[in-house]
């Protein structure tokens, strides 16, 4: 068949295929049944892949009996109801990035790969690993490209030298809010403390706490810490200092490791270790298994965590239930107050792999359109009558326990999505229980506690520059080495010490060259960064 004869052949397939489509669809709109546009409202059903591959995150959330990340309930009905078929490729997540750079170095990456991190999406499109989509966006989607051009302000997340690499939705206010802090109220009124509001004072609390038998079991067995993974983070914040962030002084960019704030951090988390005012065994602890008992069990006052610890909050109140956690807000360093880390507006960045051919583009444009249109809904809810009833329009979850073991987890399937949440509709979706309502209420005030102060950050994503991406790679485990010295190696190296080996190694490894070209970056583009 000579090449005209293939075309006319097509586009006979192409009508038959539109008629049958119009004929199934009826009112149905947008969504499973629609066809990938061409831009001019053609569908081009004929030029789809029947399946596309997408990474997922594996938090180790699926319960034995849901399945896995790969089978399980959600991605039977994503199969069921999406317009093409979807496989999924888990990556551990406290490994991601390096299991996704495996994966593309062996040519086993999945078409479409996600990350939170815009650093990490620059550092793929610099090595060529995923491609453009502009072209696919105008050509295949109509959802999507609405939906970009009603929020513009997305666009220069999503953009690398003037093209399109990733496709993302907004955030909503429950993802914008990230850390947080909540303290045992019940435990500042039996000592007869003052909610703290400086570093000092949440220091002193953190004493009182460790020595005050806050439990009343007389032994000297409380901690006034504990924290997850952001602790560091946390307390980094309170120091306006966060380690991989540039800010902007004097219109000079300076690197967030290498500030004196970052030396006070280090120093307010030394004087922690040193008296005992957080468990020492929280080095080895890389899973925060221990801290988070140690929270649970009741034995740590403060927590250093998330804005939304339900599953803490909820064994905490099996243990002791007379215990009143309640949310915390940041408290004031020398250098001022902000708001704990906020995330930035997109939500997860979702780039193409550069070895996609167009029809498996064009067929998972087809299906983030069907995504950002109604998939996303059942992803985050469940299914209506069974995980969640509707009440006034706001999803009302049925069982709390049943919602977090078969729900909960799907979350981030729904890679785009128009979920946002005001905090005033937490108790309305939250099953009716007391200790649901309970929690739901403490969650609508943590949520509007971590909103209240507005977290500094003076540039909204890091210059996309590899030397930078390269140099921030061969620092970091050099920095960690470093500051865990500062921090538990008792006298064997100062704070001021610390910093100043930081700065050192920094210029060692070309620091020096690399903040030239990150402020001609700032120069150039600072106009487009506000």
């Amino acid at each position: 068949m000579n090449p005209s004869q293939r075309k006319r052949t097509a586009l006979v397939a192409l009508s038959v295929t539109v008629s049958m489509l119009a004929a199934a669809c009826g009112d149905d709109g947008v969504g499973g049944d629609q066809a990938a546009s061409d831009g001019g409202g053609k569908t081009n059903e004929a030029a789809m892949a029947k399946e596309i591959s997408i990474s997922m995150f594996d938090r180790g959330q699926v319960a034995a009996e849901e399945g896995t990340y790969e089978n399980n309930r959600w991605t039977k009905w994503i199969n069921e109801n999406a317009p093409v078929k979807v496989k999924i490729v888990p990556v551990p997540r406290n490994q991601a990035q390096q299991q996704l750079n495996t994966l593309i170095a062996s040519g086993e990456a999945p078409e479409l790969i996600w990350e939170y991190d815009r650093t990490f999406i620059s550092k793929l499109a610099a090595q060529g690993a995923i491609q453009p989509i502009d072209k696919y966006v105008e050509k295949y989607s109509t959802s999507y490209k609405k939906y970009l051009q009603e929020n513009p302000e997305l666009k220069p997340f999503l953009s690398i030298d003037g093209k399109l690499y990733a496709i993302a939705s907004k955030r909503s206010v429950d993802t914008i809010a990230n850390h947080a802090m909540w303290i045992r109220q019940d435990w500042l009124d039996k000592l007869n403390l003052k909610t703290p509001t400086t570093t000092d004072e949440l220091l002193d609390v953190a004493r009182k706490f460790r020595d005050g038998d806050p439990d009343g079991n007389g032994k000297a067995d409380t901690y006034g810490i504990a924290f997850n993974g952001n602790g560091n983070g946390i307390l980094r914040t309170l120091f306006l200092s966060q380690e991989n962030q540039w800010y902007v002084e004097d219109g000079k960019m300076q690197f967030g490791r290498l500030l004196d704030r970052f030396r006070d951090s280090l120093e307010f988390q030394k004087k922690l270790f040193d008296e005992g005012l957080i468990d020492k065994e929280y080095i080895t602890d890389t899973n925060f298994q221990r801290e988070n008992q140690l929270m649970t069990t009741g034995k740590a006052g403060i927590i250093l965590a998330s804005w939304d610890i339900s599953t803490v909050y909820a064994d905490l109140k099996k243990n002791v239930p007379t215990a009143n956690l309640v949310p915390l807000e940041p408290v004031a360093s020398k250098h001022g107050k902000s708001g704990l880390y906020q995330e930035t507006a997109p939500f997860i960045y979702v780039a193409f792999n550069s070895k996609m051919k167009e029809e498996q583009a064009a067929a998972a444009v087809k299906y983030l359109d069907w995504m950002i249109d109604k998939g996303w809904f059942t992803l985050k809810n469940g299914l209506e009558n069974v995980h969640h009833k509707s009440v006034g329009g706001v999803p009302q979850r049925i069982d709390e326990a049943v919602f977090r073991k078969e729900v909960s987890y799907a979350n981030e399937y729904a890679v785009v999505n128009q979920w946002n949440p005001k905090a005033e509709w937490f108790p309305v979706m939250a099953a009716q229980d007391a200790a649901a309502q309970e929690y739901a209420k403490k969650k609508s005030d943590s949520l509007s506690v971590a909103m209240k102060n507005k977290y500094r950050r003076d540039i909204p994503y890091s210059p996309d520059l590899p030397e930078l991406s390269q140099l921030v790679a061969t620092f970091d485990p050099i920095a960690k080495q470093i500051e865990a010295k500062v921090i538990t190696g008792g006298g064997a190296m100062s704070p001021q010490q610390g910093i100043e080996e930081l700065r050192k190694e920094w210029k060692r490894l070309g620091g020096d060259n690399v903040e030239k070209l990150v402020q001609e970056w700032y120069d150039k583009n600072k106009s487009n960064l506000k």
